[in-house]
Formats: structure tokens, C-alpha cells, sequence
């Protein structure tokens, strides 16, 4: 197998006396979608936080395309090939979707020609007015413009913030299928935090499972499904749904 697109090596995020990761170690290797999993409070939003430069490590590294990484600013790391989404938009409410498209290809990383407002807001999904604001979209159409904004910088690794969340069954269906063709037909590896376990389970290639800041289980869906730790922890004694 080549040399992991993204590489986490002994991860520990403290904050004064709580530590909310513990020895985290993982890679993601080019073209996977990785499901990361755990109950709340388990550290994935604090491990998407140091993946991105929002926040810095307290032990441990982070290694993109074979580079230490870990501590960088969020801005340098999206020129380099990461971007992520969050699972509260928030749009630049004075700006057009068009515009606020724009702003985030600013940050985009590498070479080849950057896709443009209207590529990225079809290949999200979205089809509103370019010129519409944000305060004008539902919620699921803001959901498909954080996911355009990111796809705007260019990335190489996306990190997916529950997508999922607040969505329908159908619309479920549609985002799911949006995040592989973005594997399948842009090369984007994905990265994705869901607590829609049924949909989850289906749809990624490997999953992660954190639980109070520690790595418990990693493997293919089935296998970690099966996982006395892991059903214990998170999926419940019936397993997924």
C-alpha cells in the first residue's frame, strides 16, 4: 500500500486538567472514506480540531502528504490540501453564495485550475440563485454551500462534520451519494464524523472508533459492528440500526 495521505501518530489534546484525546494513531490512506464514530464526548470534534489547525496538539504528531503538520494555522494547512466542514454552518451572511464560494477558493491548495462557484455548488448539490444569500436557503441548502465552500479551496483531504444531521431519508441518500462521487470522480479522500450510524455503517470503506479521547476499534463496518468494546461504548446491545 503507498504512504498514507494522512498520518496521526500519538495524539494527546489536553485542555488544563481534562484531556480529550489520549494516544490517538491512525492513517488514511488516498482514496478511502473513513468513518469516524464515538459517543458524545468522545473527541472526535477536538481530533477534527487538530487535523484542521484549530487547535494544537499537546503530544503527538500530524502528518499530511509525508509533512509534520501538527500546530500549523488553519489557513496553511487548507493550502496544503485540507479543508473541512463544520456541523453548524456559517456562511458569510452578507455575502452572495457566489461570493461566499469565492472567499473559500482564496484558500484553495495546489495546482490546476480551481473549479468555479457554479462546478462546486453542482457538485454539492446545491442548486439555488448564485446570487441568493444564505438567510434565504433552508437548512439544507446552507448544509450543501459549507460543503461547496470546502470543496472551493481544493482539498485533498475533506473532513465531513456530521452531513447528516437535520437531514431526511431521502436527502440522506443524496448527500451520501454526493460524498462518493467526490471520492470516486474528483479523487477527494474523506474523512467523515456521523452519528447516522445505519447510513454510515453502509456507505465508508473503514471506520474509526473513538471513546473518552482513545482509539478502541478500527476496521472494516462489520467487523467493528461485532466489536464487544464498541457496542458497549456506542452502538448499543442490538448493534447498528
Amino acid at each position: 500500500m503507498s504512504a498514507p495521505l494522512l498520518e496521526v501518530e500519538g495524539l494527546t489534546k489536553r485542555y488544563g486538567a481534562f484531556t480529550a484525546l489520549h494516544q490517538v494513531s491512525f492513517a488514511v490512506h488516498e482514496g478511502e472514506l473513513v468513518g469516524l464514530i464515538g459517543p458524545n464526548g468522545a473527541g472526535k470534534t477536538t481530533l477534527f480540531h487538530v487535523i484542521s489547525g484549530v487547535a494544537a496538539p499537546t503530544r503527538g504528531e500530524v502528518c499530511f502528504r509525508g509533512r509534520r503538520v501538527s500546530g500549523w494555522t488553519p489557513d496553511r494547512l487548507c493550502h496544503l490540501g485540507i479543508a473541512r466542514t463544520f456541523q453548524i454552518p456559517r456562511p458569510v451572511r452578507r455575502l452572495t453564495v457566489r461570493e461566499n464560494i469565492l472567499l473559500a477558493a482564496t484558500y484553495g491548495a495546489g495546482p490546476g485550475p480551481a473549479l468555479s462557484p457554479e462546478a462546486c455548488m453542482e457538485w454539492a448539490g446545491l442548486r439555488v440563485d448564485p446570487d441568493s444569500y444564505p438567510d434565504q436557503l433552508t437548512t439544507v441548502d446552507v448544509k450543501r454551500l459549507e460543503l461547496a465552500r470546502a470543496l472551493a479551496a481544493r482539498p485533498k483531504l475533506l473532513l465531513v462534520d456530521e452531513g447528516l444531521s437535520g437531514l431526511r431519508h431521502q436527502e440522506m441518500e443524496q448527500a451520501v451519494q454526493v460524498l462518493r462521487r467526490l471520492r470516486d470522480e474528483l479523487g477527494i479522500t474523506i474523512l467523515w464524523v456521523e452519528h447516522v450510524m445505519r447510513v454510515l455503517m453502509r456507505s465508508v470503506d473503514r471506520v474509526i472508533v473513538l471513546n473518552y479521547g482513545e482509539k478502541i476499534a478500527e476496521g472494516p463496518p462489520g467487523q467493528v459492528s461485532r466489536d464487544p468494546r464498541v457496542i458497549e461504548a456506542y452502538l448499543g446491545s442490538g448493534g447498528p440500526e
